[in-house]
């Protein structure tokens, strides 16, 4: 009786009913978990909606820079959400065993596999989870398996410059040099990845569409992981992944398609639904000692010999090693993973490098005066394609200083990291936050704090990074310690060896080969912040350069 009551005086007076709830919510949402002592956006502290629609603007990298130049090192940017701009606070939030998780926004980045999401690396927010997927995996990406790769990026390396004398060179038409370069780090990471290239580089097309689909769910990705539950309405609708699932509808990410298919033509039998981390028992080996691919009891195809371990070799190799927790799922996870971010970061990197280099002559010149230093002093073994070394490639300070001014200038996450405060609250940075708020800190913030970087932190100057005097070393420490553009702590960027091996390798490399220039001098490139932050309308022009030989008499580096 009570009930119909109430239920009857809500329908007479449900508009008031509704706006006195929304209310509620509102003044909920502004005073949750103290969060009302942080200065920010009026509206950010009463719904996410505000950072939605900021994200959605495809520039909120401008705006949280903005914002934290007019309230100080902590702002508000949503009703559970705080954004640092203080550099002590990285130790807390990003470092070891502090037992802060990623939030939500990762789980939208979850590719999805036959009705189910596929948590990687990357995208899981369970900790111990990933801890035992990395050590299953990270011997595969150590510093040290650096040597074992090169071959791969110099075949991929050698072709590239090809390609772009034949395309670019003395032809009408000008080079989307983004573009272009997203398409080598594809080609690449296949390389790496599947020991075949995917055939970016020789088509010069966009592969099926991949690139396209990127761009697209980027854009999806940045704004609705503001609001993760809005995921669970698109994407990810338990109805929809579990009609996907019974095989109504496909709804396979295509970029989890296009990394299986790669895996397909390498590995057939891993997806054949055929085999079994049970069935797996035979281990093949090559001659000289290397991981080869297992094969299917059933069907037993001849083993493949891999002169050179790729990716995938090791990927199986610690699925033997770890049966137990490494199944081929996770397996193709990893490919998914490499196909997903592993051409988009080291693309925005590489562009931030020759763009900034070509809007400031001043560095180019002096890093083209390094290399051909270095290569009168036969310090380059290969002195016919321009090809230099990882090795070679560490030699030279002034290269380092660039890239290290473009990654700081532009890195490729445009987005706080976000973390989870745990059970009981920290203090970060001084300041006491309680469990459960969303915390993070932009790399594109706090590379631009001028207590750490100098006042000119606008300025493209690679100098900054150089130690001219015995003070310099803990500026220059400070500086490492503060850079974001691979994460931090036990979440770093896995990848991070691997593209460091292609920038360091491939900015020398183009350089020797060929002088590069903007096909309109005054054009500006236009920026999409889509979580990863990418560049247009980078358009140059190539020019074959003579490739400086060592002088007369001098040894010439051996590979």
């Amino acid at each position: 009786m009570v009930t119909d009551q109430i239920a009857h005086a809500v329908s007479q007076h449900w508009l008031p009913v509704v706006l006195a709830v929304v209310a509620a919510w509102l003044v909920r949402n502004k005073y949750y978990n103290g969060l009302n002592k942080y200065p920010g956006p009026f509206l950010a502290s009463l719904t996410n909606w505000w950072r939605f629609f900021d994200v959605y603007g495809r520039r909120p990298e401008r705006s949280h820079i903005a914002l934290h130049k007019k309230y100080g090192p902590v702002v508000r940017l949503g009703p559970n959400t705080l954004s640092f701009a203080d550099p002590d606070a990285l130790k807390t939030i990003y470092g070891l065993n502090k037992g802060f998780v990623k939030s939500d926004f990762y789980v939208v980045q979850q590719s999805v596999v036959k009705g189910h999401a596929l948590p990687s690396l990357f995208s899981t927010t369970d900790n111990d989870f990933h801890m035992q997927f990395r050590r299953c995996v990270n011997s595969a990406f150590a510093m040290s398996a650096l040597v074992q790769y090169e071959p791969f990026v110099d075949n991929t390396t050698r072709l590239f410059l090809k390609q772009t004398e034949r395309l670019y060179v003395d032809q009408p038409g000008p080079c989307d040099f983004t573009r272009w370069l997203q398409f080598y780090a594809f080609d690449v990471i296949g390389e790496i990845t599947y020991s075949k290239r995917h055939g970016f580089i020789e088509k010069n097309e966009d592969v099926d569409g991949i690139v396209a689909y990127l761009t697209k769910l980027f854009l999806y990705v940045a704004p609705i992981g503001q609001i993760p539950l809005l995921d669970r309405l698109l994407l990810k609708n338990p109805l929809y992944l579990k009609l996907s699932e019974w095989g109504l509808l496909d709804a396979t990410f295509p970029v989890a398609k296009f990394a299986r298919a790669r895996m397909a033509e390498r590995l057939p039998e891993l997806l054949d639904g055929n085999n079994n981390n049970n069935n797996n028992k035979t281990k093949n080996k090559t001659t000289t000692g290397s991981p080869v691919l297992p094969t299917s009891e059933k069907t037993a195809p001849p083993p493949v010999v891999i002169k050179s371990p790729d990716l995938l070799s090791k990927f199986l190799a610690a699925r033997e090693a770890r049966p137990d927790f490494m199944s081929d799922t996770l397996v193709q996870t990893m490919a998914v993973s490499m196909a997903f971010a592993g051409s988009e970061t080291t693309a925005i990197s590489l562009s931030a490098v020759f763009y900034y280099l070509l809007k400031t002559p001043r560095a180019l010149e002096r890093l083209v005066r390094e290399l051909d230093a270095a290569a009168r002093a036969g310090r380059f073994a290969d002195c016919e394609t321009g090809l230099v070394t990882w090795h070679e490639s560490q030699t030279l300070p002034y290269l380092d200083c660039c890239v290290k001014e473009a990654f700081r200038l532009h890195p490729a996450p445009g987005l706080p990291m976000e973390r989870v405060v745990p059970r009981g609250g920290l203090e970060i940075a001084g300041r006491r936050v309680e469990g459960g708020t969303v915390v993070g800190c932009s790399a594109w913030v706090l590379h631009r704090d001028e207590g750490i970087f100098g006042e000119d932190v606008e300025v493209y100057r690679p100098e900054r990074w150089e130690v001219r005097g015995e003070g310099d070393e803990a500026r220059v420490k400070a500086m490492n310690g503060t850079m974001l553009q691979f994460g931090m702590g036990s979440r770093t960027c896995i990848g991070k060896n691997i593209s460091l091996l292609e920038i360091y390798k491939l900015v020398p490399t183009m350089l020797r080969r060929f002088e590069i220039s903007f096909d309109d001098p005054n054009s500006e490139w236009d920026i999409v912040n889509a979580w990863f932050v990418k560049q247009n309308n980078f358009i140059t022009r190539f020019r074959l350069r003579d490739i400086v030989m060592p002088e007369k008499g001098v040894k010439v580096a051996e590979e």
